[in-house]
């Protein structure tokens, strides 16, 4: 018998059952329907949007597939800033953190404390308007942030719309929440594996693929990512009936019952002392965990406590990162191998009994150099202790030379270089030891790669499966080579159709019109980076002029020194570089930056002011803002001096930020950065 309910009344009873048996599966992990039973509701609602559009909602399930491509992330201000945390290392310095609060407290106060896992992930911030998922946004700066509500909406964890209990919790008119995006462990091995299999790019870590895929143009390539949600904060709420919150522990209930996802490994603790036990007792529990964290989380549970506290710089006086030490073990090395990377110089590598580190199958590990492994005595043979550096690079530390049996050996580095033969060599100054045949097929392969690259000529669809297959196949002698390519070249390659054939052709024509720092940059000469190219093509005007420059022609130049400028002299001293540089300009790639007639437009805003860049801004790329200070008068360098007038300072700000404190350097975000380029500095 045909139901009689209207299709605006089914559709709603489908959408709520949809959203908690969503919640039921994804972040309960305790379905209560068969996949095939979900799949009949979701199909039944779509039928019904595709007959009445008028019914289809931003918060319906169907809409999990994302939005339609976009050229850029549009910018998004938090309601209140997203602060970072100051790190402890150990039980001292924790309890040191717990003093300086008691310190700022009225006399006697106790405190209780609730403990997070640090999830290594990408921190963003979800808006819901009466119940309803309205806008979500990376942290950026901490002010401002990246609408990325299309790719959020294809997270499977992150409720669409709440609560997801059938209404026995009320949804708060604004709600606010804070929370962390990520991949699981094996759920990124699988990926990983996945793309292998198809000849495609893998990933490093679940961090930085986590932050990519929430950071992808097209929001259907985010739903092919298997990203999940860990919630953590509750920013905001107003005008909820529940009331108001009390603690912190209190707002992960209130999260939890409106079915985001909190990590089951939160703990309220009532003494210091459970704190300093809890963070002890951690390290064994987090290779456990399905998930990569680097730390512990540590809060002042009481809310009144928290808003007394408040914050010095960008960091809560009442929270704090308890850090761990990088994840060690102990395997086995079995060989040392030795790559050659593009400017020739040899690298020697371990290749590894596979040893699990952070969640991570590791087989290879760096070994620096060939002094590196004389002072450490790494013997092939040996046990060896490797770490993730930076929970990301895999690197030998040290060997165990207790385990030793005899039969190790002592490393020696070649004489002539694995991939073409050729006579190594090694200047008395320098650590490193150089293949120096330019013509070294190991060099070029990977000379292509960089040439081709997204920071320097941006060859869109050119890869390093590309550099092998053309060089390999005789098509690339040198750099210069990529601008002879033509169709018919290609015709019959490997996975070359006519589509990929004529998009590549196309992408190889268009990057003749690429600025010159772009092509200086390209080239590769040793210690030219980006900033470096940049102004040099601004201090010269054209490849020529540089090609033909003494050592007296780079004095002045802010940022290049004489060892800099020696390198640029040695390289184009070399007859073979020459005749890349002359096959480039034959094949019509820009030499000459184009320039504006002499004083026209007169003073600008920056004139005189020197800049470096760190970190991640959240509107712009780095390119794009060293442009705007280039075009405003002003001067980009890559490392903070006492003659740096500004830092300009987005997410993950580093050294320089360290450096650049200590030096006073005044430190901006990219909104001051704005205002400056606007309005000039602001006079004495």
């Amino acid at each position: 018998m045909k139901s009689a309910t209207s299709p605006a009344a089914r559709a709603s009873i489908l959408r709520a059952a949809l959203h908690h048996h969503n919640y039921r599966y994804h972040v309960l992990d305790d379905p209560e329907i068969t996949d095939a039973e979900f799949d009949a509701l979701l199909r039944e609602l779509k039928e019904i949007e595709a007959a009445h559009p008028e019914l289809k909602t931003a918060d319906s399930p169907t809409q999990r597939v994302g939005g339609v491509a976009q050229e850029r992330f549009r910018k998004q201000r938090h309601p209140e800033p997203m602060l970072s945390l100051g790190n402890v290392f150990g039980e001292e310095e924790l309890r040191a953190w717990h003093e300086r609060a008691l310190k700022l407290l009225p006399q006697g106060t106790e405190l209780s404390f609730v403990v997070e896992p640090k999830i290594d992930g990408l921190s963003v911030l979800l808006h819901y308007d009466h119940g309803r998922f309205l806008v979500g946004a990376t942290r950026g700066d901490g002010e401002v942030g990246e609408d990325v509500t299309a790719n959020l909406r294809t997270v499977q964890t992150i409720p669409l719309a709440i609560p997801v209990d059938g209404g026995k919790t009320t949804a708060p008119e604004r709600l606010v929440v804070r929370g962390e995006v990520y991949m699981e462990r094996e759920a990124f091995v699988r990926f990983n594996e996945e793309q292998a299999a198809r000849g495609e790019k893998v990933y490093a870590n679940p961090r930085n693929f986590a932050a990519g895929s929430l950071r992808q143009l097209d929001p259907a390539v985010t739903a092919t990512r298997p990203l999940r949600l860990w919630a953590y904060q509750i920013v905001r709420l107003d005008r909820w009936s529940g009331g108001t919150l009390q603690s912190q522990w209190e707002a992960l209930d209130l999260l939890r019952r409106l079915g985001f996802p909190v990590a089951p490994e939160c703990a309220r603790l009532e003494t210091i002392d459970d704190v300093a036990a809890f963070c002890a007792a951690w390290p064994e529990r987090r290779d456990a965990l399905p998930y990569e964290t680097d730390g512990l989380v540590i809060k002042i549970d009481e809310r009144a406590v928290q808003e007394r506290l408040g914050a010095v710089g960008n960091a809560p006086r009442w929270a704090v990162a308890y850090k761990f030490p990088s994840t060690e073990v102990v395997t086995k090395l079995n060989a040392i191998g030795v790559n050659v990377g593009r400017t020739g110089v040899l690298m020697p590598f371990a290749e590894l009994e596979p040893a699990q580190i952070g969640g991570v199958i590791v087989r290879n590990a760096t070994l620096h150099n060939a002094d590196y492994i004389r002072e450490r005595d790494i013997r092939i043979g040996d046990h060896v202790v490797v770490k993730r550096a930076g929970e990301v690079i895999p690197q030998v530390l040290r060997s165990v030379p207790d385990l030793r049996t005899g039969a190790e050996r002592v490393f020696e580095l070649p004489a002539h270089c694995p991939a073409c033969g050729e006579k190594v060599v090694k200047q008395e100054d320098e650590v490193a030891t150089y293949c120096v045949n330019s013509a070294c097929p190991a060099q070029l392969v990977r000379s292509v790669e960089y040439f081709v690259s997204r920071g320097a000529m941006d060859i869109d669809g050119f890869g390093i499966r590309q550099a092998e297959q053309f060089v390999e196949g005789g098509l690339l002698r040198d750099v210069a080579d990529i601008f002879s390519i033509t169709a018919g070249d290609l015709e019959g390659m490997p996975g070359f159709q006519q589509k990929r054939i004529d998009k590549l052709v196309a992408a190889i024509a268009a990057a003749k019109e690429r600025p010159v720092w772009r092509v200086l940059t390209a080239l590769g000469i040793r210690g030219v980076g980006e900033v470096v190219a940049q102004n040099l093509i601004e201090h010269f005007g054209s490849l020529d002029a540089l090609e033909n420059a003494t050592a007296d022609d780079f004095a002045g130049i802010t940022g290049i020194g004489p060892i800099l400028a020696e390198s640029v002299i040695e390289w184009f001293s070399h007859p073979h570089n020459r005749r890349i540089v002359e096959k480039l300009r034959a094949a019509g790639v820009r030499m000459v930056e184009e320039r504006a007639p002499a004083g026209e437009g007169g003073p600008r805003p920056l004139d005189g002011l020197v800049f470096v860049i760190t970190g991640t801004l959240p509107t712009y790329g780095r390119e794009q803002a060293s442009e705007m200070i280039r075009a405003a008068g002003g001067k980009v360098t890559g490392s903070v001096s006492a003659k740096t007038s500004y830092l300009v300072a987005g997410e993950a700000g580093g050294g320089k930020l360290d450096k650049a404190r200590k030096l006073n350097v005044p430190v901006i975000d990219e909104a001051a950065l704005l205002e400056l380029i606007a309005n000039g500095p602001p006079k004495e």
